[in-house]
């Protein structure tokens, strides 16, 4: 697993991030956004969602849990997923996470919801904001995501 930290100056820098992370998805990735409310786990997958072709600003997934995404809406099909209003971890077998990235892949904002069921394969973000206003993003990326993340042109 390698392990980073990018710094964000602002809630665009997020965006771009994100930008840049979805090209590089492909079908069974996950993307654990980590953080607390308003720490930019939102603005990430809308980058993402927007680089894979999604037009308009995608709703945040918290009182749907699931918003799922397929072409031709998109490149690949994605299904943002917010887990905050999740009981407990066991409740996430209901939404059917698993067939979902059998075809594309997840964005899922507050993964701590499912406990020890995230996959392990899963590039986790976590984003906190930093005393310039801006935001400071700790990455860490297992081997599924060796030589995708992070894309040359951030990893500082």
């Amino acid at each position: 697993m390698s392990e980073g930290v990018l710094t964000l100056p602002d809630a665009a820098a997020t965006e771009v991030l994100g930008r840049a992370l979805g090209p590089l998805l492909q079908p069974g990735d996950v993307v654990a956004l980590f953080g607390d409310l308003g720490a930019g786990k939102t603005s990430l997958a809308r980058g993402v969602l927007a680089a894979l072709g999604l037009v308009g600003e995608a709703p945040s997934p918290t009182f749907a849990i699931v918003q799922p995404y397929a072409p031709p809406e998109l490149a690949l099909p994605v299904a943002h997923v917010d887990l905050y209003r999740l009981g407990a971890p066991e409740d996430a077998d209901e939404l059917g996470l698993d067939d979902l990235i059998e075809d594309g892949a997840l964005l899922i904002e507050w993964p701590d919801r499912l406990g020890d069921a995230l996959w392990p394969h899963a590039l986790r973000l976590a984003l906190a904001p930093d005393a310039s206003g801006g935001r400071r993003l700790t990455w860490a990326a297992p081997a599924a995501w060796e030589g995708r993340w992070p894309p040359p042109d951030l990893a500082r």
